[in-house]
């Protein structure tokens, strides 16, 4: 029994002695080990998360006045308000402006047009006239008191940005010069390129001189109305009957519009050059108010 016992120790002691032995892992080349991970990468999907456009209404947001209880002020109190606020400002050089808020679509047509206030907000309007230099149209229109008038001078004018008229009035033998001298880019953006629509070409020069003195252009812009109304030197019956004049032709026009889109008037809106905007209720004056008609209408 010795000598096993002797074997089996020295085969203990023989194993004992040796390292382990391992199975080889295989080793990566280093060139083939960023294309590993990245095609480890490349099986990993990632979601982005997307987030939906809210979609723009068809129509301008309008308040509801009764509900949001806006106050609103008769013409009077809206003036002694807007007057106290522009003391020790030039009356004849500050301005009442309107602004009319329409319910109206984003997308339909826009109102765009001339009035003639009962009482004109600006009467020293200077107006240019395109017609056939040296024509007896030019001559007229010099006498009816035009401060420019022809054809190629006025353009190279224009042009060169050297506009020193608040109007531009075109006759109808000069509409294809008008439209060959390509001018609209420059007269587009001041609102004085003239147009059929806007009746400023014209067959009798003369007659829309006499007619464009003391006029007023306005245009609807993102739904709202806004123009000179008025100056501060107004009475409060001028403004109303300048006021009662634009609204009813403004709503002559949405009626005519109203066939195609819905278009009426939501708010009248009153307000200075330097003034906050007053919504008004209609009425020229409360019959329990102290302010008197006569108490703002003499002057600052």
């Amino acid at each position: 029994m010795a000598p096993i016992d002797r074997c089996l120790a020295s085969v203990a002691k023989l194993t004992l002695s040796q390292p382990s032995i391992r199975p080889l892992v295989p080793t990566i080349p280093r060139f083939l080990a960023p294309a590993l991970i990245q095609s480890r990468q490349a099986s990993v999907i990632r979601t982005k998360k997307t987030t939906k456009k809210k979609a723009v209404p068809k129509d301008f947001k309008r308040h509801n006045l009764e509900k949001r209880g806006f106050p609103q002020h008769t013409l009077c109190d809206a003036m002694r308000v807007l007057r106290a606020i522009e003391v020790g400002q030039p009356p004849a050089s500050i301005k009442y402006e309107i602004h009319i808020n329409l319910k109206t679509a984003r997308n339909g047509p826009v109102i765009k047009n001339s009035i003639r206030l009962p009482h004109p907000v600006q009467s020293d309007w200077q107006i240019a006239v395109i017609c056939p230099e040296g024509s007896d149209i030019a001559t007229a229109a010099t006498a009816a008191g035009a401060v420019a008038v022809g054809e190629e001078t006025l353009f190279e004018a224009i042009r060169q940005e050297k506009i020193d008229f608040d109007r531009l009035i075109c006759h109808e033998n000069s509409e294809k010069a008008l439209n060959k001298a390509g001018l609209g880019r420059i007269l587009g953006p001041k609102g004085l390129m003239p147009s059929k629509r806007m009746k400023t070409i014209v067959n009798d020069v003369v007659k829309s001189i006499r007619d464009s003195a003391g006029a007023a252009d306005y245009r609807e812009r993102q739904g709202v109305i806004r123009m000179a109304i008025g100056q501060l030197g107004h009475t409060p019956d001028q403004l109303k009957a300048n006021i009662q004049a634009l609204l009813k032709k403004v709503k002559a026009e949405c009626a005519e519009i109203s066939e195609e889109v819905s278009k009426e008037v939501h708010e009248v809106i009153l307000s200075t050059t330097n003034g906050p905007a007053l919504s008004l209720n209609g009425k020229l004056n409360e019959a329990e108010s102290t302010l008197t008609v006569e108490a703002l209408s003499s002057v600052m």
